[in-house]
């Protein structure tokens, strides 16, 4: 269980903290508790979650030593293009959806690799590829920041400074 103060991953929506663990006041009826999330780098939001429900992806932020962890396996990180549009859009939902920040680190080291041979093709990556880079790199550098204690635009500099260079590509 979370306690409030906590920062969690909350499915697609990115990084929260926990503000709260109440019932719900407005059912005086309803004995479940809900967490109450506010999205960090959203202020305009507010999520409340049943605690007890098993199909609710949420988990902890990472720690700073893991997210240095995943930054050194970078450029280990097998990368499949697949050529089928819906199956690769299927795959790629899928681990947006896991909240796995390992999938994420996946989609998007999939997709760089892919816009860059298409670069030296002269071609351009489709929008759905990009839509879903663009995702999984928010949601992992919304994690990172609060991981790394670094503003979310400071994270790609990081890892760019972070990442062993002898086998970067």
């Amino acid at each position: 269980m979370f306690k409030v103060n906590d920062y969690v991953m909350y499915g697609l929506t990115g990084a929260c903290r926990i503000t709260d663990i109440r019932k719900d006041e407005y059912n005086s009826d309803d004995e479940t508790k809900y967490y109450v999330l506010n999205p960090v780098f959203n202020n305009t939001m507010t999520i409340k979650v049943p605690v007890d429900n098993p199909n609710i992806v949420m988990r902890s932020v990472i720690t700073k030593d893991d997210a240095l962890s995943l930054i050194a396996k970078i450029p280990e990180i097998d990368v499949a293009w697949i050529d089928d549009d819906r199956q690769r859009n299927a795959t790629f939902k899928a681990a947006l959806r896991s909240g796995k920040i390992e999938e994420w680190a996946r989609i998007i080291r999939t997709i760089h690799l892919q816009k860059e041979a298409k670069s030296v093709a002269g071609k351009k990556l489709a929008k759905i590829d990009e839509d879903m880079m663009n995702t999984a790199e928010k949601h992992l550098n919304e994690e990172f920041s609060i991981a790394l204690d670094i503003s979310p635009e400071e994270v790609i500099p990081y890892i760019n400074e972070h990442i062993p260079q002898s086998n970067a590509r």
